[in-house]
């Protein structure tokens, strides 16, 4: 278990998902889409939400929003966006880790598909489980909004 505020020295190849708490609840990070799939047991139609760690990574993507929602992107906060059948968030939540220094990991909740958080199922599947003094808590999920250059609608 890495913890807050201590050194990590992992290599980022041996690093497949790593359980952490994010700004709105308990969930798996990985660059690895396919281990994802394999944990949740998702279908693979279903899109991962892709999380950048500030905006200047997710302009270098060659990520694009329209200008008339601009604002409200950058201004938005425990907030989820799709683009063009792109899911993406900005996360401001920053844990003290050099595993998280990446510009991007594919997300999801971590909890079997359908069900709830449960700590032993999460801490089987995860390589790696970085947790602060808060310890690994499941909070409400993060408002998903569809968007383009003329209108918003809420999904959940």
């Amino acid at each position: 278990m890495v913890k807050r505020n201590c050194i990590t020295r992992f290599s980022y190849k041996i690093v497949n998902v790593i359980l952490t708490q994010t700004d709105t609840t308990v969930g798996f990070l990985s660059q690895n889409k396919e281990r994802l799939l394999e944990i949740k047991s998702r279908d693979t139609s279903k899109a991962f939400i892709k999380v950048y760690s500030n905006f200047l990574s997710f302009k270098k993507n060659k990520n694009r929003v329209p200008n008339s929602q601009k604002s409200k992107v950058r201004r938005s906060n425990k907030t989820t966006f799709i683009v063009k059948n792109m899911a993406f968030r900005v996360v401001n939540y920053q844990l003290n880790s050099s595993l998280l220094n990446k510009k991007w990991y594919y997300s999801t909740s971590a909890n079997e598909t359908s069900k709830s958080f449960k700590r032993g199922f999460c801490e089987e599947k995860a390589d790696i489980i970085i947790e602060d003094k808060k310890l690994l808590h499941e909070g409400k999920s993060s408002i998903l909004l569809k968007i383009n250059s003329k209108k918003i609608r809420r999904l959940r």
